[in-house]
């Protein structure tokens, strides 16, 4: 069965229609108002870790407090986003991600203005509601402001500046730390919401699907669900993963995600169709996602630390460091965008997984509490060059392996699962981390690095074999896909 025929049924989304009257945007400028707001809420996934020393100073803030300061946004972030896509289906994609826009900066202006943590905690958790939405329509506007021949190369730019902002997350953070207050950390978002909002409204066309009723009920289970999961991920190397809070609260979120599942599969019009999951490519592409950044997310927050402790450094110097990987997708993800029709996103994401799993694993031999950075230049070249092959073609895929009226909904299914995913790799490589060593020392610090990168290699690699299987040919052809 082709994927054509496994794909949802479809209604037809409303948009402008094509009469040669209609002011054809510029390609530059769609793929700018796309990925401005993006940039500006992936950049904030990850800015926040840099000061958090500075942080528990000034609002006297426990170590819980600490780590809330950075999981209210994931939280509510990874939560929401199949809500975000949703809420775009019925009431507009372009105003939904314009609110969106705006809920964000409002949200920033707030933990600007926080004057203790649980104020910042609060608009932490406001501004991840408010990415949620940004997120998985940025992709999808992109896609339909796009034609069809130039979507792998809008879709590889998209995805360089996606890994520009993992890159420049903890420099960011460490600049502004080190030269300003904290707080402009989240004045800096204001500009940009000042920017992104009008270019939006001007460079991106209005489509929904008018006719879809929303799932109130679908989208309670969902987010109530996936914020039991998330919740119990974070919490399980701090409290344990056998404690019973943290097994308690994985039931509950099985349950709820079951009955989510149960109710997605009744509905006339759900709000993920589970026949997406009958899509060898869709379904292959997903796990890849999650096995990426479970590795490499997982390994690169106990590698920027090490830049930290061996030897001492700022965490500006740390974050200049990672560079060397962090901005290599930037560079090959537009390339890899224009190859992904011509040479299969599978292959792509394959030839991506192997590269970063011989990049963490070279990395992994050469650290020690006497390495030079020179020996870690090389592995992370080949690391960041891994995750650009992987980028771009993900998109692509998922977008391809379903119709083009649920794009929203794949994409917002695909980002939720990679942030899960990344979740679950940065505590389940923390928890093998404890568990041989500590921060204590640079000594201990490695004892402890070494076997949690080698469980993320594991994982990585395991995703290589599964892009393997994905078919070579994903394209959308109005609106439906073909795979071979």
């Amino acid at each position: 069965m082709s994927l054509s025929e496994q794909n949802p049924a479809r209604t037809e989304p409303v948009t402008a229609p094509p009469r040669a009257d209609i002011r054809r945007t510029p390609l530059w400028l769609a793929i700018l108002a796309c990925s401005v707001p993006m940039f500006m809420v992936a950049l904030d996934n990850l800015v926040v870790s840099t000061a958090l020393h500075t942080l528990a100073v000034d609002l006297r803030a426990s170590t819980q407090q600490l780590q809330w300061f950075v999981n209210a946004y994931v939280l509510s972030f990874a939560c929401l986003l199949m809500t975000g896509a949703a809420l775009g289906d019925r009431f507009g994609r372009r105003r939904v991600f314009v609110i969106g826009i705006a809920l964000f900066t409002l949200a920033s202006v707030g933990c600007g203005l926080a004057d203790t943590s649980a104020e910042l905690i609060t608009f932490r958790t406001v501004q991840g509601f408010g990415a949620a939405a940004v997120m998985p329509l940025s992709l999808t506007l992109l896609s339909q402001a796009v034609p069809d021949r130039l979507r792998g190369l809008a879709l590889g730019v998209w995805s360089g500046v996606s890994g520009l902002a993992v890159a420049m997350g903890p420099v960011v953070g460490g600049a502004v730390v080190e030269g300003l207050d904290w707080q402009w950390i989240f004045w800096i978002n204001v500009p940009v919401c000042l920017v992104a909002i009008p270019l939006a409204l001007f460079a991106l066309r209005e489509s929904s699907l008018p006719a879809a009723r929303l799932d109130l009920v679908g989208v309670v289970l969902a987010a109530t669900g996936l914020c039991a999961v998330v919740w119990a991920i974070v919490h399980g190397e701090p409290d344990g993963w056998t404690s019973a809070k943290v097994l308690g609260t994985f039931a509950g979120g099985a349950v709820l995600l079951a009955g989510f599942a149960v109710r997605e599969a009744r509905v006339a019009e759900p709000m993920l169709p589970l026949s997406f999951y009958r899509v060898r490519a869709f379904t292959l592409t997903n796990v890849v996602s999650a096995t990426m950044y479970f590795g490499v997310f997982g390994s690169l927050f106990l590698l920027a630390q090490y830049l930290q402790i061996v030897p001492p450094r700022t965490p500006l110097e740390a974050g200049v460091r990672t560079l060397a990987w962090t901005l290599m997708p930037m560079f090959v993800a537009p390339v890899a965008g224009l190859l992904t029709d011509r040479v299969g996103g599978g292959r792509l994401m394959a030839l991506g997984l192997f590269l970063q799993g011989v990049g963490l694993g070279w990395i992994n031999l050469v650290t020690d509490t006497d390495t030079p950075y020179s020996s870690l230049i090389g592995p992370m070249i080949v690391a960041g060059i891994g995750m650009g092959f992987v980028f771009a073609p993900t998109a692509a895929v998922v977008l391809g392996s379903v119709a083009k009226e649920h794009a929203g909904k794949a994409s917002g299914a695909n980002t939720t699962v990679r942030e899960i995913g990344g979740a679950l790799g940065i505590a389940v490589l923390s928890t093998v981390f404890v568990a041989h060593g500590s921060t204590r020392d640079p000594g201990q610090f490695v004892d402890g690095l070494h076997p949690a990168v080698w469980v993320g290699v594991a994982v990585v690699l395991t995703g290589a074999v599964c892009a393997l299987g994905i078919p070579h040919r994903v394209r959308p052809t109005d609106g439906e896909s073909d795979g071979a």
